[in-house]
């Protein structure tokens, strides 16, 4: 059987040195001498002494918690995003010896976020979802708390790990430009949330690049509810357009249903895509061409680059993951 119960008094008391140099040789700070040091490093490890994490963080000044800020007003549509990315950033805190504390804001009302910083509880924060007029960053900025944001910020000063939805929404978009389909409508949710912003910002560059003026009327944003939703549809069928490019899995969920209901086959008469891949749509008939990205990797990488930022370490200002394109059935006509 492992013996993994001893103190620090038990190793100090076995190796005849004070608790104060265990501790130091530990933490890696205070003077004490290499040769000591090493021979408690080879004890501990001998004995497979686990520190305490609370005798730890008092040592180093560190709670060994970090907070993840999510939007407590997030819908079923969000909810893959945030299992998957949560899975990842707490797989990697764990190695790291850190546990996460999840902490719900709703909008501007930041009251929780600042109950943990006035109680000191954490030693770092990730931001979840990235605001155009973001509170919670502006916060964490004025008391000086180390953040990174899991998303992408307007502000260079912050860090950011991402997935790169700009580029990968220009592929997509491309995809159907490249097909002879030139009238490609855009719904969208709210242009409050930074995410939205940059997919429009795709969808403008492929057109661009295509030598191909965009018509942005055919671009309706701020539709968050299925209501809007389905007047952006009647507006877009109406305008005569071959395709519709969803935002997100919702949007997307909701334009199949009106196009079923108004007898408008996909993709004959028109074609159907989303910025976004999830369990939302896993069997929706015909499949949808969608961009798929790896969460769960995503909030591995912020986890380790806040972690690396508490330490001291010199991390990316910006961080941007891949994406793979699916084509399926919808688009395939």
């Amino acid at each position: 059987m492992r013996d993994n119960k001893i103190t620090i008094a038990d190793v100090a008391e076995a190796l005849h040195v004070s608790k104060t140099t265990v501790s130091r040789a530990i933490s890696g700070k205070g003077r004490i001498g290499e040769e000591t040091r090493q021979r408690v490093l080879a004890y501990i490890e001998e004995k497979d002494y686990k520190p305490n994490v609370i005798a730890k963080g008092l040592a180093q000044k560190k709670t060994y918690n970090i907070a993840l800020v999510i939007p407590g007003d997030c819908n079923l549509v969000d909810m893959p995003f945030f299992q998957n990315s949560m899975q990842g950033i707490c797989e990697e805190a764990s190695v790291n010896d850190y546990d996460v504390m999840l902490v719900p804001v709703n909008g501007s009302q930041s009251g929780n976020l600042e109950r943990m910083i006035v109680n000191n509880k954490v030693d770092g924060v990730i931001l979840s979802r990235s605001l155009v007029k973001d509170t919670n960053a502006a916060l964490l900025k004025k008391e000086n708390i180390p953040f990174v944001m899991m998303g992408t910020s307007r502000d260079a000063k912050i860090l950011q790990v991402d997935n790169d939805h700009r580029a990968g929404c220009s592929a997509l978009v491309s995809h159907m430009l490249h097909s002879g389909i030139t009238r490609i409508g855009l719904i969208g949710g709210s242009k409050n949330y930074v995410v939205n912003r940059t997919r429009k910002l795709g969808y403008e560059d492929a057109f661009q690049e295509a030598g191909i003026k965009p018509d942005l009327a055919l671009c309706i944003e701020d539709c968050d509810s299925v209501v809007k939703i389905e007047s952006a549809v009647e507006k877009l069928v109406r305008e005569g357009v071959g395709a519709i490019v969803c935002m997100d899995d919702f949007v997307c969920s909701v334009v199949l249903q009106v196009l079923a209901e108004k007898e408008i086959s996909v993709p004959q008469q028109i074609q159907v895509a989303s910025f976004y891949d999830s369990t939302l749509l896993k069997n929706a008939k015909p499949a949808v061409t969608s961009l798929v990205f790896d969460d769960r990797a995503l909030g591995a990488l912020t986890c380790k680059v806040l972690l690396r930022y508490i330490q001291g370490e010199e991390v990316d200002a910006k961080t941007l993951l891949g994406y793979e394109l699916v084509i399926r059935e919808s688009t395939l006509f």
